[in-house]
């Protein structure tokens, strides 16, 4: 009798180590599809007025001053399903000349890569295209 209470416990153990190792491995699987957020994204910006452009880094999370424009990525992802992944940031810029305080971002949204007029980012003087985003 005392046997047959020892091999019911191993088995529940064997079965409770199973169960667990089997979360654990799915988790990982999981997040691996999960798009990975950046550190550093590449920005194009035109200016407009004179047909200059300049290529910047900006950290992802860090605000960057430009001109009279103050930029912040908060996220920055490359799509890992596709043969030619997708790249997205989520940015929001000011212009540091207007101080209408009911407008405080002039863009404020997800902007694309491979289709920047999808959410086009529309000022006067400047525009602003993602290039990429990278660690």
């Amino acid at each position: 009798m005392l046997q047959t209470k020892n091999t019911l416990l191993g088995k529940a153990r064997v079965y409770i180590l199973v169960f667990f190792t089997y979360c654990l491995l799915m988790n990982n699987s999981l997040s691996e599809n999960h798009s990975q957020t950046e550190n550093y994204a590449v920005l194009t910006i035109l200016d407009k007025v004179n047909s200059q452009s300049d290529i910047i880094e900006i950290k992802v999370g860090k605000e960057y001053k430009f001109k009279n424009l103050s930029i912040n990525i908060l996220k920055c992802n490359n799509s890992k399903f596709d043969d030619d992944p997708e790249v997205i940031a989520y940015m929001q810029v000011r212009d540091t000349v207007n101080k209408d305080e009911n407008k405080v971002f002039i863009f404020n949204d997800w902007t694309f890569a491979s289709s920047p007029s999808i959410r086009p980012f529309d000022h006067p003087v400047y525009d602003i295209w993602l290039k990429k985003c990278y660690s």
